[in-house]
């Protein structure tokens, strides 16, 4: 468990921003016209040594926008059926408020003044957030407009893999691939990739 001064230590890390990992299943490429079908947050906690590691993940099915585009190459790849009746899936307004009111807390709790997304090739989970939040006029965004991290680049530089599966093994990090391209399994795993990279560098920082 972190203490009030871990959670200090959390928050001078990233200048002040938490790293909530973020990643999106969507009806197509384009966040202005293609549904957002799916959504997981991941919640970063930093241990005694100042390592960073998963704490929780939050996730809901989403309801598609109505007049949502859904392009059927994007659901044979994600294999979503948008309207299946066992989806237990949210509207857009509820899925993001229910996210935001508990990545809210988690930033307040840890000293931080905003929440900043990880994810892997970002500006696409970003853009997706981002249009939701304009479509719902939903006013409290807890995450940066338009910084975040990005672990393809960052995967690239440690480990010279872009590609998510491959960067994750090359970390290391086990990989399922009959779990990939949903939102709760690649968080997840972004999420470990990001935490491993950030933990192998404070690694060598300390042996300078």
């Amino acid at each position: 468990m972190s203490t009030v001064n871990d959670k200090a230590i959390f928050a001078k890390r990233f200048r002040g921003f938490l790293p909530v990992v973020v990643d999106v299943e969507t009806g197509g490429f384009d966040p202005q016209t293609d549904a957002l079908l799916e959504i997981a947050a991941v919640l970063l906690t930093m241990d005694e040594r100042g390592y960073i590691h998963r704490h929780k993940t939050l996730a809901h099915h989403v309801l598609p926008f109505p007049g949502a585009n859904l392009d059927a190459e994007a659901l044979a790849f994600n294999g979503i059926d948008p309207y299946h009746p066992f989806r237990n899936a949210a509207s857009e307004q509820d899925a993001l408020k229910s996210i935001f009111s508990a990545v809210s807390k988690w930033v307040k709790e840890n000293n931080c003044t905003r929440a900043i997304l990880v994810g892997h090739n970002a500006f696409f989970d970003l853009g997706f957030l981002n249009a939701a939040v304009k479509r719902n006029n939903i006013k409290r965004n807890p995450f940066h407009p338009f910084s975040s991290f990005d672990t393809a680049t960052l995967a690239g530089v440690a480990f010279g893999q872009t590609v998510l599966a491959r960067a994750v093994q090359a970390a290391g990090i086990e990989w399922d691939s009959s779990e990939a391209h949903s939102a709760i399994y690649d968080a997840e795993r972004t999420a470990d990739l990001f935490c491993k990279i950030v933990n192998y560098w404070d690694e060598l920082k300390e042996k300078d």
